[in-house]
Protein backbone atom coordinates (compact mmCIF):
# COMPACT_ATOMS: atom_id res chain seq x y z
CA UNK A 1 0.00 0.00 0.00
CA UNK A 2 1.43 3.37 -1.01
CA UNK A 3 1.95 6.16 1.48
CA UNK A 4 -0.65 8.33 -0.29
CA UNK A 5 -3.33 5.64 -0.12
CA UNK A 6 -2.50 4.99 3.57
CA UNK A 7 -2.84 8.67 4.43
CA UNK A 8 -6.14 8.95 2.59
CA UNK A 9 -7.47 5.90 4.42
CA UNK A 10 -6.38 7.32 7.77
CA UNK A 11 -8.03 10.67 6.99
CA UNK A 12 -11.33 8.96 6.20
CA UNK A 13 -11.15 6.87 9.34
CA UNK A 14 -10.55 9.90 11.57
CA UNK A 15 -13.10 12.16 9.84
CA UNK A 16 -15.77 13.22 12.35
CA UNK A 17 -19.24 11.86 11.77
CA UNK A 18 -21.91 14.29 10.64
CA UNK A 19 -24.25 15.54 13.33
CA UNK A 20 -27.77 14.10 13.23
CA UNK A 21 -30.31 16.14 11.36
CA UNK A 22 -32.47 18.45 13.41
CA UNK A 23 -36.13 17.75 12.64
CA UNK A 24 -38.98 20.12 13.50
CA UNK A 25 -42.62 19.04 13.41
CA UNK A 26 -44.86 22.04 12.73
CA UNK A 27 -48.54 21.85 13.67
CA UNK A 28 -50.76 24.88 13.00
CA UNK A 29 -53.87 24.70 15.18
CA UNK A 30 -57.20 26.44 15.61
CA UNK A 31 -59.66 24.91 18.07
CA UNK A 32 -58.21 21.39 17.98
CA UNK A 33 -58.72 20.50 21.65
CA UNK A 34 -60.16 17.10 20.76
CA UNK A 35 -57.18 15.91 18.72
CA UNK A 36 -54.00 17.86 19.37
CA UNK A 37 -52.74 15.77 22.31
CA UNK A 38 -53.02 12.55 20.29
CA UNK A 39 -51.31 14.20 17.31
CA UNK A 40 -48.38 15.35 19.43
CA UNK A 41 -48.11 11.92 21.09
CA UNK A 42 -48.16 10.19 17.71
CA UNK A 43 -45.31 12.24 16.27
CA UNK A 44 -43.38 12.02 19.54
CA UNK A 45 -43.56 8.21 19.36
CA UNK A 46 -42.19 7.92 15.81
CA UNK A 47 -39.81 10.92 15.94
CA UNK A 48 -38.46 10.91 19.51
CA UNK A 49 -35.62 13.30 18.68
CA UNK A 50 -37.72 15.89 16.89
CA UNK A 51 -38.90 19.25 18.24
CA UNK A 52 -42.68 19.39 18.04
CA UNK A 53 -44.15 22.88 17.69
CA UNK A 54 -47.82 23.73 18.04
CA UNK A 55 -48.66 27.19 16.74
CA UNK A 56 -52.01 28.30 18.11
CA UNK A 57 -54.09 30.61 15.93
CA UNK A 58 -56.44 32.31 18.44
CA UNK A 59 -58.14 29.13 19.67
CA UNK A 60 -61.01 29.66 22.11
CA UNK A 61 -60.97 26.12 23.50
CA UNK A 62 -58.31 24.19 25.45
CA UNK A 63 -56.01 23.57 22.48
CA UNK A 64 -53.05 25.33 24.12
CA UNK A 65 -53.47 23.54 27.45
CA UNK A 66 -53.75 20.12 25.81
CA UNK A 67 -50.68 20.78 23.64
CA UNK A 68 -48.62 21.86 26.66
CA UNK A 69 -49.72 18.76 28.59
CA UNK A 70 -48.63 16.59 25.64
CA UNK A 71 -45.14 18.10 25.75
CA UNK A 72 -45.21 20.28 22.64
CA UNK A 73 -43.45 23.63 22.26
CA UNK A 74 -46.42 26.01 22.05
CA UNK A 75 -46.29 29.36 20.31
CA UNK A 76 -48.96 31.64 18.90
CA UNK A 77 -49.80 33.60 15.77
CA UNK A 78 -52.51 36.24 16.24
CA UNK A 79 -53.16 36.93 12.55
CA UNK A 80 -55.95 34.58 11.62
CA UNK A 81 -55.42 32.09 8.82
CA UNK A 82 -53.33 29.00 8.15
CA UNK A 83 -51.12 30.84 5.68
CA UNK A 84 -50.16 33.39 8.32
CA UNK A 85 -49.31 30.57 10.74
CA UNK A 86 -47.17 28.63 8.25
CA UNK A 87 -45.25 31.76 7.27
CA UNK A 88 -44.52 32.47 10.95
CA UNK A 89 -43.48 28.87 11.66
CA UNK A 90 -41.04 28.64 8.75
CA UNK A 91 -39.54 32.02 9.70
CA UNK A 92 -39.13 31.36 13.43
CA UNK A 93 -38.12 27.71 13.68
CA UNK A 94 -34.56 26.63 12.95
CA UNK A 95 -34.08 23.05 11.71
CA UNK A 96 -32.60 20.95 8.92
CA UNK A 97 -35.89 19.26 8.04
CA UNK A 98 -39.42 20.63 8.52
CA UNK A 99 -42.42 18.33 8.71
CA UNK A 100 -45.78 20.09 8.39
CA UNK A 101 -49.07 18.46 9.33
CA UNK A 102 -52.46 19.43 10.71
CA UNK A 103 -53.54 19.10 14.31
CA UNK A 104 -56.81 17.31 13.56
CA UNK A 105 -55.59 13.67 13.63
CA UNK A 106 -56.34 13.07 9.94
CA UNK A 107 -52.69 12.51 8.93
CA UNK A 108 -50.93 9.32 9.96
CA UNK A 109 -47.82 10.04 12.11
CA UNK A 110 -46.45 6.57 11.27
CA UNK A 111 -45.63 7.85 7.78
CA UNK A 112 -43.39 10.64 9.09
CA UNK A 113 -40.10 8.65 9.19
CA UNK A 114 -40.74 7.41 5.64
CA UNK A 115 -41.32 10.95 4.35
CA UNK A 116 -38.20 12.27 6.06
CA UNK A 117 -36.06 9.35 4.91
CA UNK A 118 -37.12 9.86 1.31
CA UNK A 119 -36.39 13.60 1.50
CA UNK A 120 -32.88 13.04 2.90
CA UNK A 121 -31.83 9.90 1.05
CA UNK A 122 -32.98 11.19 -2.34
CA UNK A 123 -31.71 14.73 -1.65
CA UNK A 124 -35.11 16.30 -2.33
CA UNK A 125 -36.50 19.68 -1.37
CA UNK A 126 -40.08 18.58 -0.70
CA UNK A 127 -42.00 15.33 -0.24
CA UNK A 128 -45.78 15.59 -0.35
CA UNK A 129 -47.99 12.98 1.31
CA UNK A 130 -50.78 12.22 -1.16
CA UNK A 131 -53.98 11.44 0.70
CA UNK A 132 -55.72 8.08 0.39
CA UNK A 133 -58.34 6.24 2.43
CA UNK A 134 -61.67 6.83 4.09
CA UNK A 135 -60.93 10.46 4.91
CA UNK A 136 -61.00 11.46 1.23
CA UNK A 137 -64.08 9.34 0.52
CA UNK A 138 -65.97 11.13 3.29
CA UNK A 139 -65.13 14.54 1.82
CA UNK A 140 -66.38 14.15 -1.74
CA UNK A 141 -66.73 17.90 -2.32
CA UNK A 142 -63.18 18.55 -1.18
CA UNK A 143 -61.87 15.60 -3.18
CA UNK A 144 -63.59 16.81 -6.37
CA UNK A 145 -62.22 20.31 -5.92
CA UNK A 146 -58.77 18.87 -5.28
CA UNK A 147 -58.84 16.98 -8.58
CA UNK A 148 -59.90 20.11 -10.47
CA UNK A 149 -57.16 22.23 -8.92
CA UNK A 150 -54.54 19.53 -9.56
CA UNK A 151 -55.39 19.43 -13.25
CA UNK A 152 -55.46 23.21 -13.46
CA UNK A 153 -52.04 23.52 -11.83
CA UNK A 154 -50.59 20.86 -14.12
CA UNK A 155 -51.91 22.71 -17.15
CA UNK A 156 -50.64 26.13 -16.04
CA UNK A 157 -47.34 25.29 -14.32
CA UNK A 158 -46.48 21.82 -15.54
CA UNK A 159 -47.08 18.32 -14.20
CA UNK A 160 -45.28 17.16 -11.10
CA UNK A 161 -47.77 16.93 -8.22
CA UNK A 162 -51.07 15.11 -7.90
CA UNK A 163 -52.25 16.38 -4.49
CA UNK A 164 -51.36 20.06 -4.27
CA UNK A 165 -53.69 20.69 -1.32
CA UNK A 166 -52.19 18.11 1.02
CA UNK A 167 -51.23 19.64 4.35
CA UNK A 168 -48.84 16.80 5.17
CA UNK A 169 -45.42 17.41 3.67
CA UNK A 170 -41.72 17.53 4.48
CA UNK A 171 -39.46 20.30 3.20
CA UNK A 172 -35.75 20.98 3.42
CA UNK A 173 -34.20 23.97 5.15
CA UNK A 174 -33.32 25.37 1.73
CA UNK A 175 -36.96 25.27 0.73
CA UNK A 176 -38.30 26.64 4.02
CA UNK A 177 -35.98 29.62 4.22
CA UNK A 178 -36.28 30.63 0.55
CA UNK A 179 -40.07 30.30 0.30
CA UNK A 180 -41.63 33.77 -0.24
CA UNK A 181 -44.98 33.09 1.38
CA UNK A 182 -47.78 35.61 0.86
CA UNK A 183 -50.92 33.55 1.52
CA UNK A 184 -53.19 34.14 4.49
CA UNK A 185 -55.45 31.09 4.51
CA UNK A 186 -55.81 27.55 3.20
CA UNK A 187 -54.32 28.55 -0.14
CA UNK A 188 -50.88 28.16 1.46
CA UNK A 189 -50.55 24.56 0.19
CA UNK A 190 -51.14 25.80 -3.36
CA UNK A 191 -48.45 28.41 -2.91
CA UNK A 192 -45.97 25.83 -1.61
CA UNK A 193 -46.65 23.60 -4.61
CA UNK A 194 -46.37 26.40 -7.18
CA UNK A 195 -43.11 27.62 -5.64
CA UNK A 196 -41.57 24.17 -6.08
CA UNK A 197 -42.79 23.84 -9.66
CA UNK A 198 -41.73 27.35 -10.65
CA UNK A 199 -38.13 26.90 -9.44
CA UNK A 200 -38.05 23.30 -10.71
CA UNK A 201 -37.05 22.01 -7.28
CA UNK A 202 -36.63 18.31 -6.55
CA UNK A 203 -39.98 17.05 -5.26
CA UNK A 204 -41.69 13.69 -4.81
CA UNK A 205 -44.93 12.24 -3.53
CA UNK A 206 -45.68 9.36 -1.19
CA UNK A 207 -49.19 7.93 -0.63
CA UNK A 208 -50.35 8.14 2.99
CA UNK A 209 -53.55 7.07 4.71
CA UNK A 210 -55.89 9.99 5.34
CA UNK A 211 -58.33 9.44 8.17
CA UNK A 212 -61.43 11.07 9.60
CA UNK A 213 -61.51 13.75 12.25
CA UNK A 214 -62.60 12.89 15.80
CA UNK A 215 -66.36 13.14 16.29
CA UNK A 216 -66.18 16.36 18.31
CA UNK A 217 -63.76 18.10 15.92
CA UNK A 218 -65.04 20.33 13.09
CA UNK A 219 -63.30 21.19 9.83
CA UNK A 220 -62.32 24.83 9.32
CA UNK A 221 -62.24 24.52 5.52
CA UNK A 222 -65.18 25.95 3.57
CA UNK A 223 -65.63 24.16 0.25
CA UNK A 224 -66.86 27.17 -1.72
CA UNK A 225 -65.27 30.14 0.07
CA UNK A 226 -61.82 28.60 0.38
CA UNK A 227 -62.16 26.97 -3.02
CA UNK A 228 -62.69 30.40 -4.58
CA UNK A 229 -59.67 31.77 -2.69
CA UNK A 230 -57.52 28.90 -3.95
CA UNK A 231 -58.73 29.52 -7.50
CA UNK A 232 -57.94 33.23 -7.14
CA UNK A 233 -54.48 32.40 -5.76
CA UNK A 234 -53.73 30.16 -8.76
CA UNK A 235 -54.80 32.94 -11.15
CA UNK A 236 -52.71 35.59 -9.39
CA UNK A 237 -49.65 33.35 -9.20
CA UNK A 238 -50.01 32.55 -12.90
CA UNK A 239 -50.14 36.29 -13.59
CA UNK A 240 -47.01 36.86 -11.48
CA UNK A 241 -44.97 33.86 -12.62
CA UNK A 242 -46.14 33.47 -16.24
CA UNK A 243 -46.97 37.08 -17.16
CA UNK A 244 -46.26 36.82 -20.88
CA UNK A 245 -48.73 33.96 -21.27
CA UNK A 246 -51.25 35.68 -18.98
CA UNK A 247 -51.18 39.06 -20.71
CA UNK A 248 -50.66 37.40 -24.08
CA UNK A 249 -53.99 35.61 -23.69
CA UNK A 250 -55.65 38.94 -22.86
CA UNK A 251 -53.98 40.53 -25.89
CA UNK A 252 -55.20 37.73 -28.12
CA UNK A 253 -58.76 38.17 -26.80
CA UNK A 254 -58.67 41.92 -27.45
CA UNK A 255 -57.17 41.39 -30.92
CA UNK A 256 -59.87 38.86 -31.79
CA UNK A 257 -62.60 41.24 -30.62
CA UNK A 258 -61.05 44.07 -32.63
CA UNK A 259 -60.98 41.96 -35.78
CA UNK A 260 -64.62 40.95 -35.29
CA UNK A 261 -65.64 44.59 -34.82
CA UNK A 262 -63.54 45.94 -37.67
CA UNK A 263 -64.10 43.23 -40.30
CA UNK A 264 -67.54 44.51 -41.41
CA UNK A 265 -66.14 48.05 -41.67
CA UNK A 266 -63.22 46.90 -43.81
CA UNK A 267 -65.47 44.81 -46.06
CA UNK A 268 -67.86 47.71 -46.56
CA UNK A 269 -64.98 50.08 -47.28
CA UNK A 270 -63.60 47.70 -49.93
CA UNK A 271 -67.01 47.34 -51.56
CA UNK A 272 -68.16 50.98 -51.44
CA UNK A 273 -65.06 53.04 -50.76
CA UNK A 274 -66.89 54.68 -47.83
CA UNK A 275 -66.59 54.41 -44.05
CA UNK A 276 -70.16 54.85 -42.83
CA UNK A 277 -69.59 53.09 -39.51
CA UNK A 278 -67.12 55.53 -37.97
CA UNK A 279 -68.02 54.71 -34.30
CA UNK A 280 -67.49 51.02 -34.96
CA UNK A 281 -64.15 51.67 -36.65
CA UNK A 282 -63.00 53.82 -33.73
CA UNK A 283 -64.08 51.14 -31.25
CA UNK A 284 -62.23 48.43 -33.20
CA UNK A 285 -59.08 50.58 -33.28
CA UNK A 286 -59.34 51.24 -29.53
CA UNK A 287 -59.71 47.55 -28.75
CA UNK A 288 -56.66 46.79 -30.92
CA UNK A 289 -54.71 49.39 -28.94
CA UNK A 290 -55.63 47.54 -25.77
CA UNK A 291 -54.35 44.34 -27.37
CA UNK A 292 -51.01 45.95 -28.18
CA UNK A 293 -50.73 47.43 -24.67
CA UNK A 294 -51.45 44.03 -23.12
CA UNK A 295 -48.82 42.40 -25.30
CA UNK A 296 -46.17 44.99 -24.40
CA UNK A 297 -47.14 44.76 -20.73
CA UNK A 298 -46.62 41.00 -20.89
CA UNK A 299 -43.13 41.45 -22.33
CA UNK A 300 -42.12 43.93 -19.61
CA UNK A 301 -43.56 42.00 -16.68
CA UNK A 302 -42.01 38.77 -18.02
CA UNK A 303 -38.58 40.36 -17.65
CA UNK A 304 -39.44 41.39 -14.09
CA UNK A 305 -40.67 37.87 -13.30
CA UNK A 306 -37.43 36.37 -14.62
CA UNK A 307 -35.47 38.67 -12.31
CA UNK A 308 -37.57 37.70 -9.29
CA UNK A 309 -37.20 34.01 -10.15
CA UNK A 310 -33.43 34.39 -10.40
CA UNK A 311 -33.35 36.18 -7.01
CA UNK A 312 -35.33 33.35 -5.40
CA UNK A 313 -33.04 30.80 -6.99
CA UNK A 314 -29.94 32.59 -5.71
CA UNK A 315 -31.43 32.78 -2.23
CA UNK A 316 -32.10 29.05 -2.41
CA UNK A 317 -28.51 28.34 -3.45
CA UNK A 318 -27.11 30.51 -0.65
CA UNK A 319 -28.50 28.10 1.93
CA UNK A 320 -26.49 25.04 2.85
CA UNK A 321 -28.03 21.70 2.00
CA UNK A 322 -28.57 19.26 4.86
Amino acid sequence: MSEVVRRLRDDVATEPKAAPLKVAVLLPCYNEEAAIADVVAGFRAVLPGADIYVYDNNSIDRTVARAVEAGAIVRSETRQGKGNVVRRMLADVEADVYLMADGDLTYDPLAAPLLIDRLVSCQLDMVVATREGEGMLARRGHAAGNRIFNRMLAMLFGAGLTDILSGYRVVSRRFAKSFPSASRGFEIETELSVHALDLRLAVAETPVRYGNRPENSASKLSTFRDGFRILWTIAMMYRALKPFKFYGAIAAAFAGASVMLGAPVVVEFIETGLVPRLPTAVLAASVMQLAVLSFVCGLIVEAVADGRREAKRLRYLELKSA
